[in-house]
């Protein structure tokens, strides 16, 4: 039986061409500053989304929370999109490292300036400040929507009036950007600090990248260490890192185009309701039939997708998966839940 993986594109498997980067990357002891391949993907990184530096790091979730730790001070608000990565899926972490707390604006993900402006706190003993603003981009539990770049720059004048920092999560920026046709460094550009990530999408085993000015990521460097992110030889790592920012971004349209394939197959089916599809992910709400148990039966039937709620189903598309075969796993799905 064949086996159809679309719960994540973290699922990949490096490829033989990024096997052997990895194994012939020139290495050092990056926490003296001494690994040549990191000092590469760093420089490259804070290239391609226009700021001063950049630091290595294992996941975006640490990236994350490092943004949190350098813009806020404990007790503090920060205002993000409904179902923020950062508020969402990182454990409870901006509150147990950062001290943060969450106010949440807008729907799907997307918000506006005047949203933004509505939520931030006056200046009061008794209130908790609002200190930094954080976008998702895209955005997970949107369906892979992809933050407007006009509505980010709004955001950011509107933040700066106010005195507020500004963090994208970007873990998908790569695919933002191949869908809009813009540079990463312009969908950057109105942020003081970007978290990107390498194994979502462009297929690396391990790793992101937290980018901004110097002091910032001079800043995060410590916070790495004290979160326990200092690596050593890291610069295997790197190199999948560095292979992957060459030779799989452009590609992304692929997984774009295999998604919208899968959602077109699932919207002719009765009792499902398709997120609109932007990029590599595929939100299917159901109106009566129990997402647990969808995904149970279709196991069983070689397709893996993921329950993000009773009558919610996520599909990701990846490189490792053609387009044909996810034309084949939304067959099959759609036979599942017709039956």
């Amino acid at each position: 039986m064949s086996r159809y993986d679309l719960r994540s594109d973290t699922l990949t498997q490096p490829s033989a061409g990024m096997r052997a980067a990895m194994a012939s990357a020139e290495v050092g002891d990056d926490v003296y500053g001494e690994d040549p391949t990191v000092i590469a993907l760093e420089t490259r990184v804070a290239r391609l989304l226009g700021k001063e530096s950049a630091v290595f790091v294992p996941s975006g979730t640490m990236a994350n929370q490092i943004a949190l730790l350098v813009h806020t001070r404990r007790g503090d608000e920060v205002i993000v999109g409904e179902g923020t990565h950062c508020m969402h899926f990182e454990g409870g972490a901006g509150a147990a490292w950062s001290g943060v707390q969450f106010a949440v604006v807008g729907h799907g993900g997307l918000f506006s300036a005047e949203e933004l402006l509505g939520a931030v706190r006056p200046k009061a003993e008794n209130f908790p400040q609002s200190s930094l603003v954080v976008v998702e981009n895209t955005h997970n539990l949107g369906g892979g929507r992809v933050f407007p770049k006009a509505d980010c720059e709004r955001i950011a004048e509107a933040a700066r009036g106010r005195g507020l920092g500004l963090h994208m999560d970007g873990a998908r920026l790569w695919n933002a950007a191949v869908a809009t046709g813009v540079e990463p460094k312009d969908l950057a550009a109105p942020f003081d600090t970007v978290s990107v990530c390498f194994s979502k999408g462009l297929g690396a085993p391990v790793g992101s990248a937290f980018v901004g000015s110097a002091e910032r990521v001079r800043a995060a460097r410590r916070f790495r260490k004290m979160l326990g992110g200092a690596m050593r030889q890291s610069g295997i790592l790197a190199a999948a890192a560095l292979y992957a920012l060459e030779h799989n971004r452009e590609r992304l349209a692929e997984d774009h185009a295999a998604a919208r394939g899968f959602a077109d197959t699932l919207s002719n089916v009765r009792g499902v309701e398709v997120t609109p599809v932007e990029t590599n992910i595929v939100i299917l709400k159901t109106r009566q039939a129990d997402a647990g148990e969808i995904v149970e039966r279709a196991a069983a039937k070689g397709v893996l997708i993921h329950a993000m709620g009773p009558r919610t189903l996520r599909a990701v598309t990846h490189l490792d998966l053609e387009k044909q075969d996810v034309l084949k796993a939304a067959e099959i799905l759609a036979t599942i839940i017709v039956g």
